[in-house]
């Protein structure tokens, strides 16, 4: 079972926390306010109250041993700033932090990030490109580059295979699932034949599928 510090219980933080538990995973939440932490105590192994900028603080709380730790401090750029270096500097294995824009992911970064959050901006990518395009019905934003998308086959794909069109060389895309009334199935083969009842997941580059949807 798999282990998560989140610092900072905000919106963002409370969404990780219940996500993380369903997962059946252990979760430790630490806020500087004791109401912050009350509503997730019966989710979390343990709950902390205290201020993560001071070094003695995290370190009582061994972030070496958790599989990742996650700072969601929201606009708080200083103490987010300070936390990720501290984590980084106290062993921390692997460190998310939240970002509100670019600037602040570029030092979060340079800071010891291992990786950046933006949810806001995944919300705002997800919408903008589904609602722009009536062949794209979301979009899971995974770098700056590449992104998941849900999107109808073309009409001609109909009656093809992914074999036959040579999908992934032709238009460097990858199907890794296809979805039909609501479920998903993965593990394609190539002879999968492209049909109007079901929708494609495709892990590509926004550009690489704006080329194949003009």
């Amino acid at each position: 079972m798999k282990s998560f510090l989140i610092i900072g219980m905000g919106s963002f933080g409370h969404q990780l926390c219940r996500a993380l538990s369903e997962q059946r995973c252990e979760v430790m939440v630490v806020d500087r306010t004791s109401g912050a932490v009350e509503d997730v105590l019966p989710l979390v192994v343990s709950a902390k109250v205290g201020d993560c900028t001071n070094e003695e603080v995290l370190r009582s709380f061994g972030v070496e041993s958790f599989d990742a730790c996650f700072v969601c401090l929201g606009d708080d750029v200083l103490g987010s700033l300070q936390i990720t270096s501290l984590l980084k500097e106290l062993g921390a294995k692997k460190v998310f932090s939240k970002a509100e824009d670019d600037l602040q992911a570029k030092f979060l970064l340079r800071n010891g990030a291992d990786e950046v959050i933006y949810p806001e901006l995944e919300v705002a990518t997800s919408i903008a490109v589904s609602e722009s395009s009536d062949s794209i019905f979301d979009c899971i934003r995974l770098t700056a580059d590449y992104s998941i998308y849900e999107l109808e086959p073309m009409d001609r794909w109909l009656g093809k295979s992914l074999k036959e069109l040579n999908f992934r060389v032709k238009y460097h895309l990858t199907v890794i699932a296809v979805i039909k009334d609501g479920v998903i199935r993965p593990n394609l083969s190539p002879d999968y034949i492209f049909r109007t009842d079901e929708h494609l997941l495709v892990l590509g580059r926004s550009e690489d599928i704006r080329k194949v949807i003009k």
